[in-house]
């Protein structure tokens, strides 16, 4: 492979595919080069781009994941980023194509993921929000990450909404964050093997993964996880009891 050649990689859904950028791009802030520090990150625009109508549909749910792993580490510099100027997402036969290239400020990224029609309208229809099976771009400590970005998100927006239970896309945005924690930890969940009772060191194959894992092995045992599912399912049904839907 030469150093102009891009690997392709393989995402089951959207959403994970920008979730994969969010990590990418994090993980620089999380360990910036000496230059000067940039303001502060503005909200994700959406990054849908070239979708036919008949396609469009749930996508723009994926884009929720661009901020999640950020909010999971206070140490995380912040940048302004466009994300729909570095974001072409096309469409082929069987899949699509969504090619990163970016972002103008800190070290530059060109990613091309390609993610099947097929494990994408499964994941609408019922399985699980991430896609069927493992992730092969996503190891579980990073799932983790996520997952503790998604409950801090929750909680700031909980906060906020209890000052003003009116809005009603701010309480859609914790229910969303509180389900989105759920499922990352689900994922990480799926590395675990069925006859083992914590996920093997060798399914930690990124620097902030096995980082994780090393500070944190509690949350990768099959008690850690569980009780991390049952911890964000618990706050996420609280919330609804506590707050009816607002009108």
């Amino acid at each position: 492979m030469t150093s102009t050649e891009v690997p392709i990689l393989h995402a089951r859904t959207l959403a994970e595919a920008y979730l994969y950028i969010s990590l990418v791009i994090a993980a620089d802030d999380l360990n910036p080069p000496n230059d000067t520090e940039s303001p502060p990150q503005e909200p994700p625009p959406n990054t849908e781009k070239l979708l036919t109508t008949e396609k469009v549909a749930d996508v723009g749910e994926g884009v929720q994941e661009l901020d999640a792993f950020r909010d999971a580490d206070p140490g995380a510099r912040s940048r302004v980023i466009d994300y729909e100027r570095c974001t072409t997402l096309t469409e082929g036969r069987t899949a699509w194509t969504l090619l990163f290239d970016g972002p103008c400020t800190g070290p530059r990224h060109r990613i091309i993921i390609v993610i099947p029609y097929e494990t994408e309208f499964a994941a609408r229809h019922g399985e699980a929000r991430f896609g069927p099976g493992r992730s092969e771009i996503i190891d579980p400590g990073q799932w983790q990450l996520a997952g503790a970005g998604y409950a801090h998100r929750a909680l700031r927006e909980a906060a906020l909404y209890a000052q003003n239970p009116t809005g009603h896309a701010r309480y859609q945005e914790v229910l969303a964050n509180w389900s989105y924690a759920v499922d990352a930890v689900a994922e990480a969940a799926k590395f675990l093997p069925d006859d083992a009772d914590e996920i093997p060191e060798d399914a930690f194959w990124t620097e902030e993964g096995a980082t994780t894992r090393h500070d944190e092995p509690e949350r990768f045992t099959r008690e850690g996880l569980q009780s991390d599912l049952t911890l964000y399912q618990h706050h996420l049904t609280h919330f609804q009891n506590l707050h009816p839907p607002p009108r």
